[in-house]
């Protein structure tokens, strides 16, 4: 086992970590592996969300949005059916195998498509196209900062889940209400909220990643309870609520109702 004490390991890197097999490695291999994991939830996220728009603007353009709107029990489905998915993969993660977790994340990536065909309706291509690259910029920024920053947000999570709580809850009442003033001011916090969350989860799947390697380090036997495929999906999963639910605040801001 390496010497901690010894200076002579120490003397040309901060902070070198032990690497997986037990020996002492420099910063860069490590932080390369933090890299691929996170570049990897990026990817996944990213293509998701891609799939989302395109199955979106298609399902518009069939017209078969039209009938998500008039109500029935077809509105219900593809209005819920994302839900659903969303709480079989966070209450199933341990139980399905990472290829049914990935089957799971792009099928929900196709359900919100369809449910978010709708908006194609409600407002113009320009202002949908200028209110995602809106929430793109802000979500980058957001997400380096929850990268970077040394500062631990971890205290942000409880206060965060109540806030989306309080959303849906001010939501439901507000479609009985039919209230312009309390819908602008759900919006405002919405974005708030989410931008919150954007920064909060990408320093929770950083230091999920650097405590897992940890325990690597010192019981590589371990490494089978953490299937980081799983951790990837999920990782994406999270990154993408929080891009989709920020953008779909901001719309209520930036869009331009269609005449």
């Amino acid at each position: 086992m390496a010497d901690w004490n010894d200076q002579s390991t120490r003397q040309d890197g901060l902070g070198v970590t032990p690497s997986q097999t037990g020996d002492v490695t420099g910063r860069t291999s490590f932080d390369a592996g933090l890299r691929k994991h996170m570049l990897s939830i990026y990817n996944y996220m990213a293509s998701a969300i891609m799939l989302t728009g395109i199955v979106a603007m298609l399902t518009a353009r069939s017209g078969l949005a039209i009938t998500f709107i008039q109500g029935g029990m077809l509105m219900w489905i593809v209005a819920l059916s994302p839900l659903a998915v969303v709480f079989a993969m966070s209450f199933g993660r341990d139980k399905f195998s990472t290829p049914t977790l990935q089957a799971l994340f792009w099928g929900f990536a196709v359900l919100m498509g369809l449910s978010l065909s709708t908006i194609f309706l409600r407002y113009t291509g320009g202002s949908i196209a200028a209110t995602f690259f809106a929430t793109a910029g802000a979500f980058a920024g957001l997400s380096l900062f929850g990268y970077t920053t040394q500062k631990d947000l971890s205290g942000w999570g409880s206060f965060l889940i109540m806030g989306v709580i309080g959303l849906i809850i001010a939501s439901v009442i507000n479609m009985f209400l039919g209230s312009s003033t309390m819908e602008l001011a759900i919006s405002f916090i919405g974005v708030l909220i989410f931008a919150g969350l954007t920064a909060y989860d990408t320093q929770r799947l950083k230091t999920e990643y650097l405590t897992i390697q940890q325990i690597k380090m010192t019981n590589p036997t371990a490494a089978a309870a953490f299937p980081m495929g799983k951790m990837v999906v999920m990782g994406a999963l999270s990154l993408y609520l929080d891009f989709i639910n920020m953008f779909l605040f901001l719309l209520r801001f930036m869009g331009v109702a269609r005449e």
